[in-house]
């Protein structure tokens, strides 16, 4: 099958820095022909690295490049819904770098044009290919943590960052840069709609007037809780995911999944409460049953294909071989609700002015 050609409009951190070395790990299914960039050094930087690479500082010029099939869209945060909406007007193929909007309203246009132009819009949760995260499902899968009650999920460091992602007008703050990532995961987790959403945001590192450090506990109809905390200012992380069952329990921290979990192969008494006193000799403090734990270490390594890259992967197969694409536009949607509402009535709420 013929390679997909790919212009990238948005040659920054995300454009020039993840999706051009991104794409070059996959020579046989893409092929970058055009970039787009308003500021010059970067068109500059981009000629050096992409020497046949037609780029283009006029956006209208860019979108209608007739050579062009996909677009990939990493401008600025504030732009996304603009330039996605122009870029699928033109017919082509959209990929559509996180957050895919900053408002609820804006998402639902981009819901209508995704209906209006079908199957031609891609949006980019790339952490859904993220190798811990597909892990975990898996292990969540066999049931041997038993039913999960409780997620938490972390994501830590600390930075007095002072780039564009730091200012509110611009579209920053952790909410709108980690917060599209971790909270898809965690409504993969949650496995239920959302029933509540309590929320803490605060700016602790940053020297923006955005928000970098921020605490979500959703509540999912299925009383399942996730507890999720994103941090630029938090000096000693946490492992990045907490899982607790009916029967077990998992922490992971990089690359390392530890377990502790009841051995599926015991047989477990039938027991009741008694209301009487236990006896004055009685040590522990629950019934006599001995129960075998397994305990175990494992280094991360599903059982399915993922790296964060693998994304492009599955739009090759969407676009050339007619696969279902693993994020759907109402997910990607839901995000955004939830990151609206977890904003609502706090000040880091001011609408974002668009950059062009």
């Amino acid at each position: 099958m013929k390679k997909i050609k790919v212009g990238i409009w948005g040659l920054g951190r995300a454009g020039f820095g993840m999706h051009i070395s991104e794409i070059e790990r996959f020579p046989e299914m893409f092929e970058i022909v055009a970039g787009c960039d308003t500021a010059q050094d970067r068109i500059q930087g981009t000629k050096k690295k992409l020497p046949s690479c037609r780029l283009y500082s006029n956006p209208e010029e860019f979108i209608k490049d007739p050579e062009m099939e996909l677009i990939s869209i990493a401008t600025r945060s504030p732009d996304h819904t603009a330039h996605a909406l122009k870029a699928l007007a033109t017919g082509k193929y959209v990929f559509l770098e996180k957050p895919v909007t900053l408002t609820y309203a804006d998402a639902k246009k981009l819901k209508k044009a995704s209906e209006k132009y079908p199957g031609k819009l891609f949006l980019r949760h790339n952490r859904r290919y993220e190798a811990p995260f597909t892990h975990i499902r898996e292990i969540i899968a066999t049931g041997v943590l038993g039913d999960i009650y409780e997620v938490k999920l972390h994501r830590h460091g600390y930075q007095r960052r002072n780039d564009w992602q730091t200012i509110m007008a611009c579209g920053g703050g952790q909410l709108n840069n980690w917060g599209p990532h971790i909270i898809d995961h965690a409504l993969r987790f949650l496995d239920s709609p959302v029933a509540n959403i309590w929320s803490d945001l605060k700016k602790i590192a940053a020297v923006g007037d955005a928000e970098d450090h921020l605490k979500i506990v959703l509540t999912g109809q299925n009383g399942r809780i996730v507890d999720l905390e994103i941090s630029g200012g938090a000096a000693i992380s946490q492992p990045e995911y907490v899982i607790f069952g009916t029967k077990g329990a998992l922490i992971c921290h990089g690359n390392t999944i530890t377990m502790k979990y009841i051995d599926p192969k015991q047989k477990l008494l039938k027991i009741k409460a008694y209301p009487d006193n236990p006896p004055l000799d009685w040590g522990a403090v629950g019934n006599e049953e001995t129960l075998r734990w397994i305990d175990k270490t494992v280094t991360v390594a599903p059982k399915a294909q993922c790296e964060e890259h693998d994304i492009w992967q599955g739009v090759y197969n969407a676009i050339r071989k007619g696969k279902p694409y693993p994020i759907t536009i109402d997910e990607a949607i839901e995000v955004v609700r939830v990151t609206e509402l977890v904003k609502k009535g706090t000040g880091f709420a001011a609408k974002n002015r668009l950059m062009s």
